[in-house]
């Protein structure tokens, strides 16, 4: 028995792929959008500086202005700021093996992380803002050691592989 329905939709199926696959602007297209997609994903896994260790209470990503819940496994980027709320705390290590801790009401800027071995690319510039944090130097203290700087609203540090704590009072 002849279906008038199911013959209709095999010959709008046929011609609506037919003419969507002869389109060169259609192919185009897909092409420019599979590439919209794709590339923002690859280019920030390429690009992470780290990522979050441990997440304990209220601690957020600041990235762009905007805090983000902060989650265990998290991408960490270049100027990315940490923040937690007065029961939070957190943990990062990057690329470099570099690991901060921030304890309650803390803020530190990942103002610049440039990791690039092969290329001599080196360099690492942490800003803390306030609260209370713990510094373990990674690679990139033993590879260029000059090229590490911890900056307090107080006073500007360069660092030659070690581990500290910091303090920084609100202003």
């Amino acid at each position: 028995m002849f279906k008038f329905g199911t013959a209709f939709a095999d010959v709008r199926k046929t011609v609506i792929d037919e003419a969507h696959m002869t389109n060169p602007l259609c192919c185009a297209g897909v092409v420019t959008l599979m590439f919209a997609v794709v590339t923002p994903a690859l280019a920030q896994q390429q690009s992470a500086a780290g990522r979050i260790k441990m997440v304990s209470g209220s601690a957020f990503i600041v990235r762009q202005g905007a805090p983000i819940p902060a989650q265990v496994g998290q991408f960490v980027f270049e100027a990315d700021g940490l923040r937690t709320g007065a029961d939070g705390k957190i943990g990062v290590t990057l690329k470099d093996d570099t690991r901060v801790s921030l304890g309650p009401s803390s803020e530190v800027r990942l103002e610049r992380f440039i990791y690039a071995p092969a290329d001599g690319a080196l360099g690492l510039v942490l800003k803390f803002v306030q609260g209370a944090a713990a510094y373990v130097s990674g690679r990139i203290a033993k590879l260029a050691p000059d090229s590490i700087r911890l900056e307090t609203p107080a006073a500007i540090v360069g660092v030659r592989g070690t581990s500290l704590a910091i303090r920084v009072q609100p202003q």
